[in-house]
């Protein structure tokens, strides 16, 4: 199955009362675990990737080409986006140019009336190739490769302004934070989530920051129009946590245990885990249909 808009997934989930997860990839093997976790759960699945995993994995256009050959080579059956995560206007652009299906042109630093602006051009670019698109408002608080917000509560008033651009999704910061939560964290603000839904004419909002937030919160903020789901941290500290058990363990001094085959085997399984888990509490099990 070729790589296809995030659009029809996010519409389903917003209608059925579910949402759809974006994991961050870092690698082949990030992918291909998340990959074989979305088509064992028969679950559509959105892959995120970062300028900085773009860069590391060397450049969108190598990405854009793994991600298609692995999922031709796995038999991928289930609906996938690969997903611009927290992208600049001009790695927005390249995205849209070398094949993305999906991306986020985050704003959410720039004066509003200039992310209003930006955020069009977006569109205008990416309506022509039937990409979609997220946009944010209210910058989402920690650091994610090198964009840090202070983790401010969006205007709802904004919200709609930009929702009636024709983005497909929107981010909006309700107190959800990068990385790990600390521990004197308030929340999501519900009220203002709630409010947001309303304001926008039910247009699928995302929830960034996804790692660390209690399974009733997240539940909770999925029934008030949440779609799509970012999780990252958690399955970076699974995989490192399994390889680190396996090195300590000496398994990498048995045989040729030091393939890295064999030595990132147990991380890989691990990000498997988290991303079935995760499918599980967003509702998207057996959804992979439609």
């Amino acid at each position: 199955m070729p790589l296809v808009s995030a659009e029809n997934m996010l519409v389903q989930a917003r209608a059925e009362g579910y949402a759809v997860g974006q994991f961050n990839i870092n690698n082949l093997e990030w992918t291909k675990a998340v990959l074989t976790a979305a088509e064992e759960s028969a679950s559509p699945v959105i892959l995120g990737v970062s300028e900085g995993a773009g860069k590391y994995m060397g450049g969108f256009n190598t990405v854009r080409a793994m991600v298609a050959e692995l999922m031709k080579t796995l038999e991928i059956t289930v609906p996938v986006a690969l997903h611009l995560d927290h992208g600049s206007y001009e790695a927005a652009r390249q995205c849209i140019d070398v094949g993305f299906t999906s991306v986020m042109f985050d704003g959410s630093h720039y004066p509003f009336e200039e992310n209003v602006e930006k955020t069009k051009e977006i569109v205008r670019l990416a309506s022509q190739k039937g990409v979609s698109v997220e946009a944010e408002v209210g910058s989402i608080g920690g650091e994610e490769d090198g964009v840090t917000g202070s983790g401010e509560v969006a205007d709802p008033e904004e919200c709609r302004q930009i929702a009636s651009l024709g983005i497909t999704m929107l981010a909006a910061g309700i107190g959800n934070v990068h990385g790990k939560y600390p521990d004197n964290w308030q929340g999501l603000d519900m009220e203002v989530l709630e409010e947001i839904g309303e304001t926008t004419n039910r247009i699928p909002l995302v929830l960034h920051g996804g790692t660390g937030i209690p399974d009733e919160m997240v539940q909770e903020a999925i029934g008030y129009g949440v779609s799509k789901i970012n999780v990252n941290t958690e399955a970076q500290v699974a995989f490192t946590e399994a390889v680190r058990s396996y090195i300590e363990a000496g398994k990498d001094r048995e045989g040729k245990g030091f393939d890295p085959r064999k030595l990132l085997r147990p991380g890989y399984e691990a990000i498997i885990q988290v991303v079935k888990e995760k499918m599980e509490l967003f509702g998207s099990v057996n959804r992979a249909s439609g």
